[in-house]
């Protein structure tokens, strides 16, 4: 899932360990976010939601798969 976290978390000017902290994941956990190479539950991407204070989709791009 394609998203926009690596650059919303630049703009606030923290470190993935930072923001690992702030939503009380690993730090790997921001990596493979923002790699695309995971998908947050519903929890996380509220938690992040919240912590950006933006809607879900404003951070995740939801596209139907093939």
């Amino acid at each position: 899932m394609k998203n926009h976290l690596e650059t919303m978390r630049a703009q606030k000017g923290w470190t993935q360990q930072e923001l690992a902290d702030r939503v009380a994941v690993s730090r790997q956990t921001i990596i493979s976010l923002e790699g695309g190479r995971y998908n947050p539950s519903i929890q996380l991407a509220f938690k992040l939601a919240r912590l950006f204070n933006v809607k879900i989709e404003d951070i995740f791009i939801y596209e139907e798969e093939e």
